[in-house]
């Protein structure tokens, strides 16, 4: 019996991208990064692989489960594989480009490997794009990043796209004022995100009459904002939810088209963000397209400080941005129809050649004579070059 895997087998969560499928998601890649340069974004292109210390210290360690690390044979060092690519570019903001003026707008697009899928997203290998606005506390760029994310998705054919705001720090600040210790505190919130009412209130009493009162205040925008206001929060929860209510204001006087909902206890994926927070989602798409918010850039072993006015006192600036999961969105487009694909018979010229090609057509040179449409037909051809003319293949591919 031969024990060998077949090459074909691949780890899993690991897939082969075929044609179309590769070309069609660069293409998508290169459309999204388009919209964010349009916007003066600039492109940056962080390694595949960093120090440990550098990747996972200080917001970093919120990755670390997701995280595969091994031995740099040459320094003997610790290196990690990003699981994540949003403090690879907080870092490159905070260290390299420490010296630009803020705000500062970048970019990104690549691939990412975690430890483990998810049951809407077992690829453990991933695409993603995304931007980071590094250096500005104002609502108007947390308005500006939920903007562009949603523009850049439609740009590209995504319809019917909607926007789910969050505010994780809430959870964060009203859970920390209970007393619990780490398991109970964990199982708060784990009813928080299963949004069971009944275990809030085995869990913390009549305490948790708060927390039952932010699940309720969930749903479209102007509904969630008004049941907010209406519970007696305190003084920092307060502030968050102006903040909240601010950049709905600005999102909407921008793209007035956007549906958006408010989700104030979800705080699931945003174990480092410190402000508000948003998914996207779009109208028969499984899955999220893309998350991000408000977050700091650097600090602690993972950024630099710096003696700018703009950096807080632990080294870290007020940054925001957002990450789209390309599997994701490219479920959700229709591929463009096969490109017009022309077969060369042997004798065709390189001038002929080149020409063709300058005309926009993608051209399969022939090897051996043979029966020209016949052999356009089997390498998938849509036209064949007949008499100095491309014309469209009449036979059947394999027939």
């Amino acid at each position: 019996m031969n024990d060998q895997p077949s090459k074909a087998l691949l780890p899993p969560g690991m897939n082969d991208i075929l044609p179309p499928d590769a070309a069609f998601e660069t293409q998508t890649v290169e459309r999204l990064l388009a919209a964010f340069k349009a916007a003066g974004y600039e492109q940056v292109k962080p390694p595949l692989v960093e120090y440990e210390g550098s990747l996972l210290g200080g917001a970093g360690a919120a990755m670390a489960q997701q995280t595969f690390r091994m031995m740099d044979p040459m320094s003997q060092a610790m290196l990690s594989l990003r699981a994540d690519m949003t403090l690879q570019v907080a870092r490159i903001a905070t260290t390299r480009l420490a010296h630009e003026p803020r705000p500062l707008r970048l970019c990104y697009a690549g691939q990412v490997l975690q430890v483990s899928g998810s049951q809407l997203r077992p690829e453990r290998q991933v695409g993603q794009a995304g931007v980071e606005l590094i250096g500005s506390e104002s609502p108007q760029a947390d308005a500006e990043v939920i903007v562009l994310a949603y523009e850049a998705l439609s740009a590209i054919g995504i319809e019917d796209l909607s926007v789910d705001l969050n505010l994780p720090t809430l959870v964060a600040e009203l859970v920390g004022g209970f007393g619990l210790d780490a398991a109970a505190t964990a199982a708060v919130r784990s009813a928080l995100d299963r949004k069971d009412a009944g275990e809030l209130a085995e869990l913390v009493g009549e305490s948790g009459s708060l927390l039952t009162s932010l699940l309720k205040a969930m749903g479209p925008a102007d509904k969630a904002l008004a049941a907010l206001d209406a519970i007696d929060l305190p003084p920092g929860a307060r502030t968050a939810c102006r903040r909240l209510a601010e950049v709905v204001a600005l999102v909407t006087a921008a793209a007035p088209e956007i549906s958006i909902t408010i989700d104030p206890v979800e705080n699931r994926g945003f174990e480092y963000h410190t402000g508000v927070t948003f998914v996207l989602f779009a109208l028969g798409v499984r899955g999220e397209l893309g998350r991000g918010g408000r977050y700091s850039a650097g600090g602690g072993a993972n950024g630099t400080t710096s003696s700018s006015a703009r950096v807080a006192h632990d080294g870290a600036e007020p940054a925001t941005g957002f990450t789209l999961f390309m599997d994701t969105v490219l479920g959700a487009l229709t591929p463009d129809p096969s490109p017009r694909r022309l077969y060369l018979p042997p004798a065709t010229s390189a001038a002929d050649r080149r020409a063709l090609q300058a005309d926009g057509w993608i051209v399969v040179a022939g090897f051996a004579v043979v029966d020209d449409e016949e052999e356009a037909a089997r390498l998938g051809c849509s036209h064949v070059l007949n008499i100095g003319k491309p014309l469209p293949v009449k036979v059947a591919k394999g027939g």
